[in-house]
């Protein structure tokens, strides 16, 4: 067992906890022990936390955009190497239908491995008196060490800080790809973004990068419209003031935009985003509304609309991460401006920030 520091949910709702935990560092052979140097935070997280959402049992350590630096190796693993920079992803198990298809982004136990709460083995990682405390994604990188996969890591390059890389794991590569890899906009093509964090900003850097002619930010906070007009958006829409979106995005595009994103879980959002296209629309839900009020008849079958649902953006982290940091170091993917760091005692505030718009991505520096 390894003692180390990690930020605990304790219940649901309650404010987490910094705290030592136990961590069963035995490696199974195709697993890395992985030096954690920063985390960032998502929405995900947040949901899991105070709502307790899906299969999630408390105490839980959370996290699943970690980075940092490999320590050791299981006699398996082959990828990496001690010492390797590393980025952690969502888990898939390698076995599957849609795993051996290429598609581990839709693996048939993604449930159960990514929010099951104990590891791909099925014991409990981590432990805190005795008890077991569940983890998340299979990594729990809320921690200043991790166990993953050698699945679910990315080698990434050393050239770039480490700390700012985390993101790309889940709401860069999810925002990003449903561009790159669902919608494929063509040059000169018109996109809205109904809601402008992580996810959306991303969507917004890569239809920028693809050379989309009118992008179309939407949201209520008018400090990140802001930041998505420095991004790339070419118009900005706050929809609280607003009294009728689709029918103003219909106006300004004379006709309704080729493509639309919806990546933030606020009901009305889907036929906000749906009706603002034209005939032949094609939509990305990413955020995940509640329900939503269509039409079948008016609001798909007749403008031959079609409605996609997306999981992490259909990548596949170990190709994709790397294609991300270097549109990053060409300036064409400046996801570092969405960026506040804080430390791994400060969660509760970067939590907060996220909530009430004050920050678009957070990430947390563990103790060193």
């Amino acid at each position: 067992m390894m003692k180390m520091t990690a930020a605990v949910a304790p219940a649901k709702g309650e404010r987490l906890e910094i705290d030592t935990v136990d961590l069963d560092d035995n490696l199974h052979g195709d697993q890395l022990l992985v030096k954690i140097v920063a985390v960032g935070v998502c929405g995900a997280d947040i949901m899991r936390a105070k709502n307790g959402m899906g299969r999630s049992e408390f105490p839980i350590i959370l996290g699943h955009e970690g980075a940092g630096i490999v320590e050791r190796i299981g006699d398996d693993v082959r990828e990496f190497e001690v010492g390797d920079h590393v980025t952690i992803s969502y888990a898939s198990c390698g076995h599957c239908r849609q795993c051996l298809a290429g598609r581990p982004y839709a693996c048939e136990h993604s449930d159960e491995l990514n929010f099951g709460g104990t590891e791909y083995y099925g014991d409990h990682r981590f432990s805190m008196d005795g008890q077991p405390i569940t983890s998340f994604f299979q990594q729990s990188s809320f921690v200043t060490y991790a166990k993953v996969q050698e699945r679910n890591a990315v080698k990434v390059t050393k050239d770039v800080d480490l700390s700012l890389l985390g993101p790309l794991g889940c709401g860069l590569q999810t925002g990003a790809g449903t561009v790159m890899h669902i919608l494929k906009p063509e040059v000169g093509s018109t996109l809205a973004v109904f809601g402008t964090g992580t996810v959306g900003d991303a969507a917004i850097m890569a239809a920028k990068a693809m050379n989309v002619g009118r992008i179309i930010a939407v949201d209520i906070f008018d400090t990140r419209l802001t930041e998505a007009k420095a991004l790339g958006a070419t118009d900005i829409i706050n929809s609280k003031e607003a009294d009728d979106v689709p029918a103003l995005i219909q106006a300004m595009t004379n006709g309704g935009v080729d493509y639309a994103i919806v990546s933030a879980p606020a009901n009305g959002l889907p036929e906000q985003a749906i009706r603002s296209t034209g005939i032949l629309g094609h939509i990305a839900i990413i955020g995940g509304a509640a329900h939503a009020d269509l039409s079948m008849m008016n609001d798909i079958l007749v403008p031959a609309r079609q409605v996609t649902g997306v999981l992490q953006g259909f990548s596949l982290p170990k190709l994709f991460t790397p294609q991300l940091i270097q549109l990053y170091q060409q300036g064409d993917f400046p996801f570092d401006k969405l960026v506040k760091f804080y430390e791994l005692k400060d969660v509760n505030q970067a939590f907060e920030d996220l909530l009430n718009g004050t920050t678009v991505k957070p990430i947390l520096r563990m103790p060193q």
